[in-house]
């Protein structure tokens, strides 16, 4: 890549780690250690990213964030942190971050996350906050691949009350609905939008997804493995090829392995899905 990135943070450790980290990418990589100072780069210099630090002296990487956006939209920011907060996730995606990870953070994530932003460039109104409420994060986002990766990331940074590889499975079994959401209801079409909601109850998780197509029945899903007979469990896999289908097909099925309850609207275009993160009373006799 022919790129150059400004990393932001007090620490010298970072610099050194992040450069490591990028040297594959060949890009050019520069570092300063406060807001201000990255600001007056900004000024002089043409960055193709930034990556900033939340916590630092003076002008701290939100206000620095914000900033970035006024002066120079079109210029994304990852905001790594290691005070990795629900009021520090949202403010970052108010102010349109192209990401955020906290630390300690894991090389292969931070190239994936800068590749993307690198090659693929968010949209101002990508996603779009609806409710900032630690309790209920509810966001519009465009029919984008893209941007459910994005998305999916930011909701990975939220801490629930889960063994780490049940918060790791009902991650991905949200982003098998969303991205069912954004493929068959929004045609992969980015003027058409998708709705989801992250919503923490007393003892349960609950993802929301609306989208904006037609619905479905379950009587008509031959292309997906929860319509597969028990004496052939992957019939659905010659239909997906037969209609020039991606591979795939198991999203419903392992979502419904996942969480505890999955429900559906009438229509086949909202969706439900709860996981308990305590037993729940009301299956105790």
């Amino acid at each position: 890549m022919d790129a150059c990135i400004l990393v932001v943070d007090d620490d010298p450790d970072i610099h050194e780690l992040l450069r490591t980290c990028l040297k594959e990418t060949r890009c050019r990589v520069e570092c300063v250690s406060t807001g201000e100072e990255a600001l007056r780069r900004l000024e002089t210099d043409d960055f193709d990213l930034v990556l900033s630090d939340v916590v630092m002296p003076g002008l701290d990487g939100l206000e620095l964030l914000r900033r970035i956006q006024e002066r120079s939209p079109s210029t994304p920011v990852l905001v790594m942190t290691a005070q990795n907060t629900s009021d520090n996730l949202i403010q970052s995606i108010r102010e349109r971050a192209y990401a955020y990870f906290s630390k300690p953070f894991s090389p292969s994530a931070v190239l994936e996350m800068v590749t993307g932003a690198l090659e693929a460039p968010a949209g101002r109104d990508d996603i779009e906050v609806l409710s900032g409420r630690p309790g209920w994060i509810a966001l519009r986002l465009r029919c984008k691949m893209e941007t459910a990766d994005r998305l999916v990331r930011f909701f990975r940074e939220i801490k629930f009350d889960l063994p780490e590889d049940e918060q790791a499975d009902i991650g991905m079994a949200f982003r098998e609905l969303l991205i069912n959401a954004i493929e068959h209801g929004g045609k992969l079409d980015p003027e058409e939008k998708v709705e989801v909601a992250c919503i923490r109850l007393r003892s349960a998780i609950l993802y929301y997804v609306r989208d904006p197509g037609n619905g479905f029945s379950f009587d008509n899903l031959a292309h997906a493995a929860v319509a597969n007979s028990p004496n052939d469990p992957v019939s659905h896999v010659e239909v997906r090829q037969a209609a020039g289908m991606r591979p795939g097909g198991f999203g419903i099925l392992m979502t419904r392995n996942i969480a505890d309850e999955v429900v559906y609207n009438e229509k086949g275009n909202e969706v439900l899905l709860l996981k308990y993160t305590r037993p729940n009373r009301g299956d105790q006799s």
